[in-house]
């Protein structure tokens, strides 16, 4: 049995906030079940791992809960998130953008190698 969840968030658009409630909602449930979860921020997603961007949004419109708030609860359940660092040049950012949430910065290498080396770990990618 698996013990690694890898969440690529790839094709998540942060203007579509309703997008986002499930993948962070997965990795608090997955990381709260006891299993290694990993969220990778990417493309567009990526977005969301620099300072007050998440802040500012929401999933279903007129909710009191952020899209940050989310990504508080699977960090605080043992959730990792990762920004790729392409994103860093893409969104004009530097580490000292990220949320603190953000355990750092990952390639498209270390991304694909765990995903292929690593026989304990499942991948779900929105």
């Amino acid at each position: 049995m698996a013990s690694k969840l890898i969440i690529l968030m790839v094709n998540t658009d942060p203007r579509n906030g309703e997008e986002l409630g499930a993948p962070f909602f997965q990795a608090t449930v997955a990381a709260a079940m006891d299993y290694e979860v990993d969220v990778v921020c990417t493309a567009t997603a990526g977005r969301l791992m620099k300072t007050g961007v998440a802040e500012g949004l929401v999933v279903k419109e007129g909710s009191p809960k952020t899209v940050y708030d989310f990504i508080k609860d699977a960090h605080g359940a043992g959730a990792k998130f990762w920004c790729c660092s392409p994103n860093l040049d893409l969104f004009d950012m530097t580490e000292e953008d990220l949320i603190p949430e953000c355990s750092g910065i990952v390639g498209g290498a270390k991304v694909i190698e765990d995903i292929m080396e690593d026989d304990d770990a499942k991948v779900l990618t929105y």
